[in-house]
């Protein structure tokens, strides 16, 4: 079996340097072809649980390396951005998605992590519920007074679809609690599922009608979901499984099991198949039954779910990234199929990465149609001899959904052809190269185009993402026009966007006049961008496409800053030395490292990127993001933690700072509001004394945020 097949199996925590960088470029491609397909073209090609499992692989590697982090990361993505036909709902507390693991050791290490993170001894019975994860669509319901007054999808987990009046047609979700106890203020969260059997009769009613089949269950029901015409939902046989809740005005119990049965008691569907468990080998034989009997199910499932029971646990655990500490998916093993590879492209990324797509002969796999796989990068292709004309084996599992396994080699043709991967970018005719690292003397798996800005491919692409949903995100201004405007030359550059509507007014062909646009579209496209000149300043730091700087550090830089005004200072100070204190300060922010930092003060470093900055700063106006929580005494203040506290442990600090809004930093500056030092502190509690900094005890930090 080669390198590449054992490391893509392997746990995160056995992955070296080589092998992690590989694993970032191979996901970072795969995550791309299924946004395109199920963000822009509505044809996803794998489930919502499959496609959070390949994300929160890539999450894992770059929490262990950092150092890596790509440009290109799809860190912290959550779902589908809203549809702009649907009002758009903020969540009061985010709908996050799962991390997964695969197999028994993979369950056995998320509870040796809650051991660790809590600071107990591994004997110390955790009890945790288990349960169907339902392969459907996440849905939030709020409550008041005991009257639903609101649904809404997950979307990219901060903001999603008011899909009221459509759930109101669901007879499985109650419209009014009766029952004694139900708070004022309550969200259920669940999922929104059809049945095998109801999806087998819809697809009959579609063939009749001439109508467009649905590729599986899941597809049917979020189809049916965001109809714009209710009737339509309401004549859909949907259904819906409660599994937790969001914004509370109290919790409903003290245990996740105690919760399950005060949400069943209101009237509430859970699944049947929820069971209590106190250890991991209960735990286990719980999955293994669930996936024995998963055939017989009338509902598609892709995993069990494990929770730890007691709420105040949870609430110590708190989240990382866009994760519950507290909960995984056990997902089941691959499926696989094999087919035809009819020929290889080569797609050039907004950083300039040549990732070469497989083009298959559609094959069903696993009840959904697979029609591209990407190839991941150059090596890969030889490693695994794959040739155009070649029978290949393809799976869809929930670490790498789809994959080219290999070829079939007894079965490959006289005329299969070996594929020769161009050295020069296929979009501007630039020399494409792979990168050696200066400190391991290895070179890049991924192969990039040279060409920089002048390459249209690289041009075009990070307009395309200085408008996704995660940056700007400004509707109207898909891919699709924007590389229309980029085409005609309307659009070269993001601070082109604002003064679109100033320059059409001078222009001879207006926008309301070409073709595909009306007066009415191109007013509520200049709408739409005048509303996102005050756009938080983390998304304006992620919409720039700084290497390395994805959505999460964008999120930490627009903390540690708070304006834009004091980021552009700090980014121009760090570019003039490394060992500058800006510089010092950048890398040390917690979440930050030295390679984001890097890539921060060399882009900085470049005057044609200021200059973009800078022009784009008289067109928007960042906006400061609004604290974890304002009524903190923390809130907004930088926190160093040095020592070994005794009451919890250091990760458990840092989480609840954070939660408090606080900023945790990993050095002591002028900048620090409060050093907690707990015993044995070193250097950095010196720093502090020296710099005249608050040391605090770790009681009286308690006392602090009490």
């Amino acid at each position: 079996m080669s390198k590449t097949k054992n490391q893509k199996d392997k746990p995160v925590s056995a992955l070296d340097d080589a092998e992690a960088r590989e694993e970032l470029a191979r996901l970072a491609g795969e995550i791309a072809d299924h946004d395109l397909l199920y963000h822009q073209k509505d044809a996803p090609e794998i489930s919502d649980a499959a496609y959070d499992a390949l994300r929160q692989r890539n999450d894992a590697i770059e929490a262990r390396f950092p150092n890596l982090v790509r440009e290109d990361s799809p860190s912290s993505k959550v779902g589908a951005a809203p549809a702009s036909a649907f009002g758009k709902v903020v969540h009061r507390v985010p709908m996050l998605s799962l991390g997964n693991v695969f197999d028994e050791e993979g369950v056995r290490d998320f509870l040796d992590r809650i051991c660790r993170f809590l600071g107990l001894d591994q004997t110390d019975e955790l009890a945790f519920t288990a349960e169907p994860k339902i392969d459907g669509l996440s849905i939030t319901l709020r409550y008041e007074g005991g009257k639903l007054v609101q649904a809404a999808t997950r979307g990219d987990g901060f903001e999603g679809e008011n899909v009221t009046a459509n759930v109101r047609t669901i007879s499985d979700i109650p419209k009014q609690i009766e029952t004694g106890g139900f708070p004022d203020r309550f969200e259920v969260r669940g999922e929104i599922y059809m049945s095998r059997s109801a999806f087998q009769t819809l697809n009959e009613d579609q063939l009749r009608r001439g109508d467009r089949l649905f590729a599986n269950p899941r597809n049917a029901a979020a189809g049916s979901l965001r109809q714009l015409d209710s009737t339509i939902t309401a004549s859909r046989p949907l259904r819906f499984f409660a599994y937790g809740w969001g914004d509370a005005a109290e919790p409903p119990a003290e245990t996740q099991d105690g919760a399950y049965k005060r949400l069943r008691a209101w009237g509430f569907p859970l699944n049947p198949l929820i069971k209590l468990t106190r250890s991991a080998e209960e735990m286990l034989a719980v999955y293994r039954g669930i996936e024995s009997d998963r055939s017989g199910l009338d509902y598609d499932i892709d995993g069990v779910v494990y929770k730890l029971d007691r709420l105040d646990l949870q609430e110590r655990l708190g989240f990382v990234s866009r994760s519950p500490r507290w909960a995984v998916a056990h997902k089941f093993p691959a499926e696989k199929a094999t087919t035809v590879l009819r020929d290889i492209e080569i797609q050039v990324g907004r950083t300039g990465s040549l990732t070469p797509v497989a083009k298959l002969e559609p094959v069903t796999v696993g009840g959904v149609v697979v029609q591209n796989a990407t190839l991941h990068n150059e090596a890969e292709i030889e490693r695994k001899d794959v040739r155009i004309g070649d029978m290949v084996i393809i799976q869809r599992a929930g670490d790498v959904i789809p994959q080219v396994l290999g070829p079939v080699t007894e079965k490959r043709p006289k005329g299969a052809k070996r594929f020769v991967f161009p050295d020069i970018c296929p979009a501007c005719g630039s020399h494409a190269v792979r990168e050696e690292d200066e400190r391991t003397g290895k070179r890049d798996v991924v192969r990039r185009c040279t060409g920089g800005l002048i390459c249209p491919a690289q041009r075009v692409e990070r307009l395309k993402h200085f408008v996704s949903r995660n940056a700007f995100d400004i509707e109207g201004l898909g891919e699709k026009s924007i590389q229309e405007f980029y085409d005609d030359e309307i659009i070269q550059s993001p601070q082109q966007i604002f003064t679109l509507a100033e320059e059409d007014a001078k222009r001879e062909q207006k926008l309301a006049d070409r073709e595909g646009w009306g007066e009415l579209s191109a007013q509520k496209l200049f709408a739409s961008i005048e509303d996102r000149r005050a756009v938080k300043l983390d998304r304006f730091i992620f919409g720039l496409g700084i290497r390395h700087v994805g959505e999460i550090t964008g999120r930490l830089l627009a903390r540690t800053y708070g304006t834009a005004e004091n980021f552009l200072r700090a980014m121009r100070a760090a570019r003039e030395s490394r060992g500058s204190e800006a510089f010092v300060e950048l890398k040390n922010i917690d979440g930050i490292g030295p390679t984001a930092a890097a890539a921060l003060a060399d882009f900085f470093g470049e005057p044609h990127n200021v200059d973009v900055v800078e022009a784009l700063l008289e067109q928007v106006n960042p906006q400061e993001l609004e604290a974890v929580d304002q009524t903190s005494p923390v809130s907004g203040k930088t926190v160093v933690f040095t020592g070994t506290l005794e009451k919890m442990t250091r990760s458990e600090a840092k989480a609840r700072a954070e939660r408090l809004g606080a900023k945790v930093s990993g050095s002591v500056s002028k900048n620090t509001d409060y050093v907690v030092a707990g015993l044995g502190a070193g250097s950095k509690l010196k720093n502090a004394k020296e710099l005249g900094v608050a040391v605090l005890t770790e009681d009286e930090w308690l006392d602090l945020i009490a």
